[in-house]
């Protein structure tokens, strides 16, 4: 079997796609990926909560960790390699694998007690409700 060099699409700045093409070279020559794994995640924040969906496919629930601690929220956690069976050669692997954590400092004070974490899919969505303290407040203004 032959393998041909994958080459990205189009780009708008031709010197631009030959950066990234040096990046994979690199990365071939090292043998090692130039970033560690780190899941993808989004926050969002509305007037009652923060809302934090990260994307760990192929995980189990049982290998998510997430805390709170000193106002941050840290999730953590570790993607176990797949094994290759002996003989089997492997051409290319892009997956990352190993252990990652993730901590985002959180601008309010949230009610710990009433966090709550879902996995459905491979995506984890955590739910962190604001303290009473930290939501915005309707000051009513008296005419004396």
């Amino acid at each position: 079997m032959k393998l041909v060099t994958y080459q990205r699409p189009g780009l708008a700045w031709p010197s631009f796609g030959r950066l990234l093409n040096l990046n994979d070279e690199l990365d071939r020559l090292f043998e090692t990926p130039l970033q560690a794994w780190a899941p993808a995640l989004d926050v969002h924040e509305d007037k009652e909560k923060f809302t934090v969906s990260l994307e760990l496919p192929g995980l189990k629930r049982e290998d998510i960790n997430v805390h709170l601690e000193d106002g941050s929220l840290i999730i953590s956690g570790e993607r176990k390699a797949e094994t290759v069976s002996e003989g089997t050669e492997v051409h290319r692997q892009e997956r990352y694998y190993g252990k990652f954590s993730r901590a985002l400092t959180l601008p309010v004070a949230v009610a710990p007690d009433k966090v709550k974490a879902a996995f459905k899919d491979g995506i984890l969505t955590v739910t962190l409700p604001k303290a009473e303290e930290a939501k915005p407040k309707q000051i009513d203004v008296t005419v004396n």
